[in-house]
């Protein structure tokens, strides 16, 4: 087999989208798998549409997510540039040789002139097909017409009659009529190359043998294919992987929420959690597992798997799978992971993390289980760093204003100040040996005992916050909480 060779070519008017993601991750498992290459290009020729740090954040996103390009920006390689805005002398090149074999030709239509084509053709319920009536032209009339400084674009010759057939390795045999096809544009009046016309360049100059792509490509393919062939290139083998559409089966949007990788990593996601979701996103190992990593993919990924239909787009199976990753990772990853959002929200400074940094980590390994994003450990852990100064107000209602709730906080108080020691199997012996003393039931102690030291009704064991908290805080705490019930309940 040769060399597998595959590449991903985002054009950098924005940050990498999700749809742009996955079909950079099925391009690096098929290499990967394969023994092969992973190429990086950035298609940054339509200037008009480039955003100044969509090419560093496009990169970022794909470091994140723990994609290692082997050729491409950063770190170069044999074939490159790898900036199609580096290598427009190539086009041209090429575009000069289609011209000298006849192959292309230069089009000298204004746009009134292809207007009043199109209405022709809408009037007799005919898809646009530009006539080709520029190739007709005699070699006095072009060199008259460029002498006279006129505007052209550069066309290629497409055939008119028969198909064009491809294998794609996903959907199987496809077929088109060359009559539905155009000569289309190979070059702008600008002398810039379109894309259609620059990725076949690439693609060859590259040694590409595989383009791995979106479906909505596929309507390019049978053009490139003839491209490829009026070259006299080698075609490479094409796979088209399937639409990501919304929950409601259309196109996903801004409206449906986060969709560039920047947005999820902003609002708390792991990497893994998002290379694992795009991963089911059109393709499936088999069975019932869900959760693996990059390494497994890698082993098990096949194009054979990949669907033909579109895959649906769900946040909340997004976020549940986020969720598991939080509590299954390895804790000091995690701990790493949110620190920066505890910072953001001020309940550690910088400067505090290396001599805090194991009650930190305490705290997130608790707090961990109940949220499913890094972004919600700030608030779900807020009372370990700073004093509360109000109480769920549910809460005060059937837990503070229960009669005897006084005396049975001073009763754990006071077990709290005189335990042996505050690791978590002691304080909970602690606080069961008192609910046996004291003949009540559990939660009569552990509900109003919750609410005095971490103003809230649900979260971790409370046996873990006592002992993080640690014997000082959950007297001063519990302390506060009978001076405010007897303030302002009891009162």
């Amino acid at each position: 087999m040769e060399e597998v060779r595959v590449r991903f070519a985002p054009s950098p008017t924005g940050y990498l989208h999700v749809g742009g993601a996955r079909t950079a991750l099925f391009n690096y498992y098929f290499a990967k798998k394969n023994k092969g290459k992973f190429i990086l290009r950035i298609e940054d020729t339509d200037q008009k549409r480039l955003k100044e740090d969509s090419i560093s954040q496009i990169l970022s996103s794909m470091k994140w997510l723990g994609m290692d390009w082997d050729e491409g920006p950063e770190i170069g390689g044999e074939y490159g540039p790898y900036f199609q805005s580096e290598r427009i002398e190539l086009y041209r090149r090429e575009i000069k040789r289609l011209l000298d074999e006849g192959k292309a030709y230069y089009c000298f239509c204004t746009e009134e002139d292809i207007e009043k084509e199109r209405e022709e053709q809408r009037k007799n319920k005919l898809p646009y097909r530009y006539s080709g009536r520029c190739s007709h032209l005699s070699k006095e009339e072009i060199e008259s017409n460029l002498k006279a400084g006129k505007s052209y674009v550069i066309r290629i010759k497409m055939p008119r009659d028969g198909s064009t057939e491809m294998e794609d390795l996903i959907r199987g045999k496809v077929v088109v009529d060359n009559g539905q096809l155009d000569d289309y544009i190979i070059m702008k009046s600008n002398g810039i190359p379109t894309y259609n016309f620059a990725c076949v360049i690439d693609d060859h100059a590259m040694r590409i043998s595989h383009v791995i792509r979106a479906e909505e490509h596929l309507s390019n393919t049978p053009k490139q294919i003839l491209t490829y062939r009026a070259l006299d290139y080698e075609v490479p083998k094409f796979a088209h992987l399937p639409m990501i559409l919304a929950p409601d089966r259309s196109k996903l949007s801004k409206r449906h929420g986060a969709t560039s990788v920047e947005e999820f990593r902003e609002d708390g996601y792991l990497p893994e959690t998002l290379v694992n979701y795009l991963t089911l996103l059109g393709w499936s190992p088999g069975g019932n597992e869900e959760l693996f990593s990059i390494e497994e993919t890698i082993e098990r990924f096949s194009l054979a798997k990949v669907n033909k239909t579109a895959a649906i787009y769900d946040i909340k199976k997004l976020s549940w799978m986020n969720g598991q990753y939080l509590t299954k990772s390895d804790l000091e990853y995690i701990t790493k992971e949110a620190i920066p959002y505890l910072i953001e929200d001020g309940l550690i400074e910088s400067n505090d993390v290396e001599e805090r940094y194991d009650y930190i980590k305490r705290v997130v390994n608790v707090v961990r289980e109940k949220v499913k994003l890094l972004t919600e450990i700030p608030e779900a852990s807020s009372y370990f760093f700073k004093d509360i100064d109000q109480y769920e107000e549910k809460g005060v209602k059937k837990r503070f204003k229960k009669e005897g709730v006084t005396e049975i906080l001073e009763k754990g108080k006071e077990a709290l100040r005189n335990a042996p020691s505050f690791d978590v199997e002691t304080v909970e012996k602690v606080y069961r040996d008192l609910i046996d003393e004291l003949g009540i039931k559990g939660g009569d102690i552990i509900h109003p005992t919750r609410l005095a030291i971490s103003g809230r009704t649900v979260g971790p064991s409370l046996f873990d916050i006592i002992s993080i908290l640690g014997k000082e805080t959950c007297v001063e705490r519990m302390d506060k909480a009978i001076s405010y019930i007897n303030k302002n309940i009891l009162e």
